[in-house]
């Protein structure tokens, strides 16, 4: 036990560096070869906060736990939402003006419900997976294309009212990175990412056969939460500058990754068959904390704010679930 519980600890202290190190990396190959602020932080940084869960996924699939990744997927979206968003909100109340942010809760709430569908037989298959992974590419596709057309869209007007998201993804992001230290960075955070991942479910794992509970609720509480610090700290810090939108950025961005890639891979590892629980009990969970953040966040009479009330409601509703899990599992 205690070797697991250091393996742990260690996995996610790895998982939270390799993690920036991997994304400043592709962040600092794309800028040196002319790819817009704007661009990079919706594609490249919405695909890197998700890399510690889809490292995770193929991890566990790979050795047999495809019931950890699925519950590390939707315990992601609903620890983003409840804890992340709602630690952040506590911190400092949330602003939401960006056109570019409420066009993509759409593109979210179609993901969630593709996905349902595609796991309502109560299982994930090959087929599923393939289709998820499709869709994360194409994801990556649409998002690149709104991004080019807000970015015109920007540089063509002269109204006071551009979107500011690109200024906060352009203070992010490294500018003075050589492309071969942009590369190292790349390729020492992929393998730190790999090597820590399989600490984290190796720990985890051995935890969850001691305690005897499943492999699904661990990946839906240590492992989803381990595997979210790096959005609570992104969110955080981005919320403490004022870059509130880049907050809001990366809980969406990462979601809609987590549902298409860190499910996806399981599916197209072997798949598995899922719990009763996903269906009746956290994939409902996950759909109704993404109602009440669009109810928060959207603003249908101007700007939309996420206030300390409304964030102590997300963060009363992720306990609440973490005690129900609880119950459940000590359910013979």
């Amino acid at each position: 036990m205690f070797l697991s519980t250091i393996a742990i600890l260690a996995g996610f202290l790895l998982l939270i560096w390799s993690a920036d190190r991997f994304v400043i990396g592709a962040s600092g190959i794309a800028l040196n070869f002319g790819v817009s602020p704007l661009i990079i932080g919706l594609t490249i940084v919405g695909f890197g906060t998700s890399a510690p869960e889809m490292i995770v996924s193929g991890v566990a699939a790979y050795e047999g736990t495809p019931n950890l990744a699925v519950g590390n997927a939707l315990g992601s979206n609903i620890t983003n939402i409840a804890l992340v968003l709602g630690i952040t909100a506590l911190v400092s109340p949330l602003v939401v003006d960006s056109k570019i942010l409420k066009r993509e809760y759409p593109i979210m709430f179609f993901i969630m419900l593709l996905a349902w569908f595609l796991l309502w037989d109560g299982e994930l298959n090959i087929s599923d997976g393939y289709i998820l992974i499709f869709g994360m590419f194409a994801l990556m596709i649409v998002i690149t294309m709104m991004g080019i057309k807000e970015s015109r869209k920007s540089k063509n007007s002269n109204s006071q009212e551009n979107d500011s998201l690109e200024q906060e993804f352009s203070d992010e992001i490294p500018t003075d990175m050589s492309t071969s230290i942009a590369f190292l960075w790349l390729f020492i955070g992929l393998i730190v990412l790999l090597i820590s991942s399989r600490l984290l479910v190796w720990g985890a794992v051995n935890i969850a056969h001691e305690y005897h509970v499943s492999e699904l609720v661990i990946g839906l509480t240590i492992v989803a939460i381990g595997t979210s610090l790096p959005e609570l700290a992104a969110s955080i810090s981005s919320a403490l500058k004022n870059e509130h939108e880049m907050a809001i950025g990366n809980v969406i961005g990462s979601n809609m990754f987590n549902l298409l890639g860190v499910l996806g891979i399981p599916g197209i590892m072997g798949g598995a068959v899922l719990e009763p629980s996903v269906l009746g009990r956290d994939y409902p969970v996950m759909i109704i904390l993404s109602i009440l953040l669009f109810i928060f966040a959207y603003g249908f009479k101007g700007k939309g704010k996420i206030n300390r009330i409304e964030g102590s409601i997300l963060l009363i509703c992720y306990i609440s679930y973490m005690v129900v899990i609880y119950r459940d599992s000590l359910v013979p």
